[in-house]
């Protein structure tokens, strides 16, 4: 007589996790994403969201934006730069400007034209700013100042609106956090470098600097 014989297969049984395992896998998720997101935050990028209307029309009243902060680890920042920094006379507060002027540089204000010197350049070279609305008046408390080493001379682009280094002089190149690398709101805005604008500048004599 044939005996067939039926082997049982076994089926893994499925069991809900634990309250227990449920917890641990949320503190392992918070932990992995912790160790991604803080050094991100803390040495290469962070969000700032624009807080009135100094940087017209670049800038609007809550633009979000990205900030980079890594770049200015390589390199010096530069005329043109749109910077997040912190007020030097507050400086639990943050500050949105554009660098005019660089370290060692005497910029001179007169009837709403910017002139920058140096002692590479003694004749000096108009900034043309054509980032700005036409007919934009550039009005300072004091017709010109040399920056220290290590100091810059920004302005926020609407000038008539902004506290900057007309008012509180120059800023210090430890108070500045990073510039603005990524804006992400409006959505009709969105870009990277927002902003940033490069200076080819000729002097008097053509030398390009």
């Amino acid at each position: 007589m044939h005996h067939e014989t039926l082997e049982k297969q076994s089926t893994p049984e499925s069991t809900e996790p634990t309250l227990k395992e449920q917890i641990i896998e949320i503190i392992r998720f918070v932990v992995i994403a912790a160790v991604i997101v803080i050094p991100v935050r803390v040495f290469i990028a962070q969000p700032f969201i624009v807080s009135g209307t100094s940087m017209i029309p670049t800038f609007e009243h809550r633009d979000y934006l990205i900030i980079d902060e890594i770049s200015y680890r390589f390199r010096e920042p530069q005329r043109g730069d749109v910077i997040v920094f912190r007020y030097p006379e507050q400086p639990s507060q943050f500050f949105i400007k554009r660098i005019i002027a660089l370290p060692r540089e005497t910029v001179r204000i007169t009837d709403s034209v910017v002139t920058i010197t140096s002692e590479e350049d003694p004749t000096g070279f108009i900034l043309e700013e054509m980032y700005l609305p036409e007919n934009t008046e550039t009005l300072a408390r004091n017709e010109s100042l040399t920056l220290p080493d290590d100091y810059y001379f920004v302005m926020g682009d609407n000038r008539s609106f902004s506290s900057d280094s007309r008012i509180w002089g120059p800023l210090p190149r430890d108070l500045i956090v990073g510039k603005a690398w990524l804006r992400l709101w409006p959505l009709n805005n969105i870009g990277f470098k927002p902003g940033s604008h490069s200076f080819d500048i000729l002097s008097d004599n053509n030398d390009i600097l």
